[in-house]
């Protein structure tokens, strides 16, 4: 086993930290050679067959042309649950972890209506369902295969979640339904086209643009559907939730607010303005 993680260093060490390295091997191991935490820390004589070779190696290739681990292995963890992953749905972020805690703060043990607004791999509206069971939650994404994806990864963390394809941009802004609800949250794509340079090849190369990316000269175009709609489909009181981008948050703020909402800028663990509530 020493073997291999020295042949990962020498493969890795131009694209990776050795920290990130050191959590790579482990996952690797763990997942694809059926190692746990003690194995690896104490086997260091350990040999693989053949077979966990090719598997290893096939990995660590797939790794050194930019692959995200995620990808690779199917699979990753969001808020405490495992996760389907594949290329075409967007890799959950730790960011997103605190999106969800800070709505749980708000709203947990509550019996709320829930909707979740492009959703992706579902980690939010997933996480949410199971953290607050007595909620009724629904998710919408424009894409059919993220739709498949959040409805495997409810159905493996044992939730039930109403999903539909929507694309809230068509919805008309005078647009209302006959359910209201209680909280909506998005992660919509808010990375803008000229922010494209700052990116990894590895997120450039394999994650969906159609997630992540919005044009320079609309940056905010789904924060004002978004917001448009939620006037009109929340209950009195009602929460919106949103991830930003941390350049424009009081940008962001002025939008929300021109639709009646009483809007608050939160910053991520790294100091960065990443997360909005606003009360209608």
């Amino acid at each position: 086993m020493q073997r291999f993680l020295t042949y990962i260093e020498s493969r890795l060490g131009n694209i990776y930290s050795k920290n990130e390295m050191k959590s790579i091997s482990h996952l690797l191991l763990k997942q694809l050679a059926g190692m746990n935490s003690v194995q690896i820390y104490t086997d260091k004589d350990t040999k693989f067959t053949d077979c966990m070779v090719n598997k290893l190696n096939t990995a660590v290739d797939r790794l050194a042309n930019g692959e995200p681990i995620q990808y690779i292995l199917g699979t990753t963890e969001f808020f405490g649950l495992n996760f389907k992953v594949m290329s075409g749905v967007l890799i959950p972020r730790p960011e997103t972890e605190e999106l969800v805690e800070l709505i749980l703060k708000d709203h947990k043990n509550q019996q709320i209506q829930l909707l979740d607004i492009g959703t992706g791999s579902g980690c939010i509206a997933v996480s949410l369902a199971k953290n607050i069971p007595t909620a009724k939650v629904s998710a919408w994404d424009i894409s059919e295969k993220a739709i498949q994806i959040a409805r495997e990864n409810a159905d493996l963390n044992k939730v039930d979640i109403d999903f539909s394809l929507r694309n809230i941009l068509e919805f008309e802004q005078s647009e209302e339904m006959s359910d209201k609800w209680d909280v909506i949250v998005s992660n919509p794509p808010y990375v803008c086209e000229s922010e494209r340079a700052d990116m990894g090849t590895h997120i450039l190369h394999h994650e969906p643009d159609l997630a992540l990316f919005v044009k320079d000269n609309d940056p905010l175009i789904f924060y004002r559907h978004i917001s448009l709609y939620a006037a009109k489909n929340l209950r009195k009181g009602g929460g919106l939730y949103f991830e930003i981008n941390s350049h424009l948050g009081e940008k962001t703020l002025q939008i929300i607010e021109q639709n009646g909402f009483h809007a608050e800028l939160f910053q991520d663990l790294s100091g960065r303005d990443r997360m909005i509530r606003a009360i209608l």
